[in-house]
């Protein structure tokens, strides 16, 4: 699995030759990409090395209705554009979870001890499920869209 860093040293020289308005119109569309590729790993309920993610604990089933939500797969509208958001600008992009979403997301990203309810006092350890993160196809696809762009540009 690829760090942001080693694909920044790749490519930052070439990025570096391009306007600022090149740039942004670069990172916009890096941007969207990286979401896309975000929300389907996100479907498929996979961390960035392309291991699944730890289901959740099973649960007392006092009533059989009760509880389907659970049954279903997780982070179902994390995965939407309204939380999964990105932010693009000259000289670099953000792809990340806004508000409330933001806090849910960390908690299962670092695998935090969390509340399970906020009227409650017990905390529960969440198992870590790397919601975002760059797997080896992101990296490929940042260079290609850089050589696409760079290939426009010429």
């Amino acid at each position: 699995m690829a760090t942001i860093e080693e694909v920044n040293t790749r490519l930052n020289a070439l990025i570096n030759n391009l306007k600022p308005q090149a740039r942004r119109a670069l990172a916009r569309n890096i941007g969207q990409q990286l979401r896309k590729s975000q929300a389907k790993r996100i479907v498929s309920q996979q961390n960035p090395d392309g291991t699944a993610f730890e289901p959740r604990k099973p649960q007392k089933q006092l009533r059989k209705k009760k509880g389907r939500i659970k049954r279903k797969a997780m982070f179902a509208k994390l995965r939407t554009a309204k939380h999964l958001r990105f932010r693009a600008e000259s000289n670099g992009i953000k792809v990340g979870f806004n508000g409330g979403s933001a806090a849910i997301a960390n908690i299962h990203q670092q695998g935090l001890k969390a509340r399970v309810r906020k009227d409650r006092d017990y905390k529960v350890q969440y198992a870590q499920r790397e919601l975002l993160g760059f797997s080896d196809e992101d990296k490929e696809l940042i260079e290609e869209l850089v050589i696409e762009q760079l290939r426009f540009r010429n």
